[in-house]
């Protein structure tokens, strides 16, 4: 985007008017404006900023997806833990590698 030197000398005087530490103090929506106001004048600063923005949302969901398999997984003390099995008997028939299904 390429500002008419109007434009830019307008942005400008806003940008001074905002960066007075008296306003910053009060306010913390002149914060924001004055963000705002050098993200027009310089867009690399924009695509940094969203750059920096997008690294971290990904390095949050992939910090929640590690906590939410970690959670998941059993835990040592489970294995440990002998819990009683109140269901039919699954190794009553023939074992599945009985000799004649041996080696052919």
């Amino acid at each position: 985007m390429n500002l008419t030197p109007w434009q830019r000398t307008n942005i400008l005087a806003a940008l001074n008017y905002l960066k007075d530490p008296e306003r910053l103090v009060q306010s913390p929506q002149a914060i924001v404006l004055v963000q705002g106001l050098i993200e027009v004048l310089d867009p690399s600063k924009r695509t940094v900023r969203l750059q920096r923005e997008a690294a971290r949302s990904a390095t949050a969901g992939a910090q929640a997806g590690r906590e939410r398999r970690q959670r998941d997984r059993r835990s040592a003390e489970r294995r440990r833990q002998q819990l009683p099995y109140d269901g039919p008997e699954r190794r009553t028939g023939r074992d599945r590698r009985a000799g004649d299904r041996r080696n052919g």
